[in-house]
């Protein structure tokens, strides 16, 4: 399958369990399945446009060209992002330390990019895959603060009603990408692996994960939520590893341990100011 035809597949099974879900919840106070009012669709079509097309597409299209070891590692630098956007959207204040962390952050994602272990993959494909991996990183942390005002608004809706409207939103939008994509090289006929790789994309890591992921932030908070992004790259190598025998190096052991740091003097920094 093509990235988009995948990635429109995923959100199929996504949008039926969303679906599914605010129906079988509709008499107790469940989600609603799409916003009301101007203002909740304007926040509902950005969300959709970057945190499910422009992040889908630029993920799914950046996993065909790289490693998924060497991708996991860069996903982590979100939170950098998320803060640094915060600036021009929420008036988040920037330090020097700030853009020093993402520095060093920077120079991890270099390190797992150019000494990559996964040497049976050309590097400038490993290098067009970082930049579309790092830019997905990028549209999500724009999402994220995207979700972060329309929360404060305090007139949208709730944390898992805008997850689901900007999934079907988000849905909609990836249609004509996958018609084209389609139109060029023929309807795939997916087998049995794949079919089940797609539903577990679209069930698991979609409506499962965020609505863990929510009730996370409720348990503990934001801040400690975020911290296990850092989880990503170990399940991620050690994945690659074991299931499409991907090589394991030094540089990546590197790149991840600048990374992590760059992204938490980022969020210590940015605490510190929030606080101040």
């Amino acid at each position: 399958m093509g990235p988009a035809t995948s990635a429109w597949l995923r959100y199929v099974f996504a949008v039926v369990a969303f679906a599914a879900w605010c129906w079988i919840y509709r008499s107790r106070d469940g989600p609603r399945i799409l916003p009301r009012g101007r203002k909740a669709w304007r926040y509902t079509f950005w969300m959709a446009l970057l945190g499910t097309m422009g992040y889908q597409l630029l993920f799914m299209n950046g996993m065909k060209w790289t490693a998924a070891g060497d991708a996991s590692l860069i996903i982590p630098m979100n939170p950098v992002f998320t803060v640094l956007l915060a600036v021009p959207l929420l008036g988040q204040r920037l330090s020097l330390r700030m853009v020093l962390g993402l520095m060093i952050g920077l120079l991890g994602v270099a390190t797992v990019v150019g000494w990559s272990p996964n040497t049976e993959i050309p590097f400038n494909h490993r290098l067009i895959g970082a930049v579309m991996i790092a830019l997905a990183a990028l549209t999500w942390a724009a999402t994220s603060n995207l979700t972060k005002m329309a929360l404060l608004d305090g007139t949208i809706g709730t944390s898992l009603e805008i997850v689901v409207w900007y999934s079907i939103v988000g849905w909609a939008l990836l249609t004509p990408w996958m018609i084209v994509e389609v139109w060029s090289s023929g309807i795939p006929i997916p087998n049995t692996a794949e079919w089940a790789s797609v539903a577990y994309l679209g069930l698991i890591s979609t409506v499962l994960t965020y609505a863990w992921f929510a009730r996370g932030i409720d348990r503990i908070g934001a801040t400690a939520a975020a911290s296990y992004v850092f989880l990503v790259p170990v399940f991620g190598v050690i994945s690659g590893w074991l299931l499409l025998d991907e090589s394991v190096g030094v540089s990546m052991l590197v790149g991840f341990c600048l990374i992590v740091f760059g992204v938490r003097e980022v969020q210590r920094e940015s605490e510190r100011l929030s606080a101040d």
